[in-house]
């Protein structure tokens, strides 16, 4: 595990390195700003970095992560909204073309949504993650019926599922469905399995994922 001596050490590497080969790059975006016209909405495990799986350039894709690649459904109620902010500017003001939720093998949160172990407790102590993953409880009730909550096999179900749900509740935001039905934007699903390094699409027809 890095110390932040062991990142510094790393940044040092970019400056003396990556940042002379991407400097044109880098002009490019302080001059023109960012332009990326795809979103994707990702978990926050170390494991599984965006800009590492599909070997993006800076200013390539606009990225929001959080635990289990959720996106909760529209909503106006007080208080604030990271992951829908993100998605206002990604849409509204970016003009993104896709949005790609992608979700992976081994996920934490997914676990957590499936033996609902985090339920019940305080913020602070577990409470804000059981409240968060509570958005996938309706799709877990299928799962846990069928496979238990403990198999490798439910949990992979919950980590697809829960990709659905999160392009379910994508459809729920006015501008994003506008967008999709007059063709400006497409939501597509991904999973990106850490065992085998396999990112696997989601079918637009037949709702089955498969390997890219």
């Amino acid at each position: 595990m890095p110390e932040f001596a062991e990142l510094l050490r790393g940044y040092r590497r970019f400056r003396k390195e990556g940042y002379p080969r991407q400097k044109a790059r880098y002009d490019e975006l302080v001059t023109a700003g960012q332009h990326p016209k795809l979103m994707i909405i990702g978990c926050s495990d170390s494991r599984v970095d965006p800009a590492q799986i599909f070997d993006v350039d800076p200013g390539e894709i606009f990225v929001v992560r959080n635990v289990a690649a959720l996106v909760p459904p529209f909503e106006v109620t007080p208080g604030q909204h990271g992951v829908s902010a993100a998605l206002e500017f990604a849409v509204n003001f970016l003009k993104v073309r896709q949005i790609v939720v992608m979700g992976h093998g081994r996920c934490g949160g997914c676990q957590a949504a499936l033996t609902r172990e985090m339920h019940g407790r305080p913020p602070g102590e577990g409470g804000f993650v059981g409240n968060w993953v509570s958005l996938l409880d309706k799709a877990r009730e299928p799962i846990a019926r069928e496979l238990g909550t403990t198999s490798r096999e439910a949990e992979r179900e919950m980590e697809l599922a829960a990709v659905r749900v999160s392009l379910d509740n994508l459809r729920t935001f006015p501008a994003v469905r506008e967008r999709e039905e007059a063709g400006h934007v497409v939501l597509r699903g991904a999973y990106f399995a850490i065992a085998d390094g396999i990112l696997h699409v989601l079918d637009q027809e037949t709702g089955e994922f498969g390997p890219a």
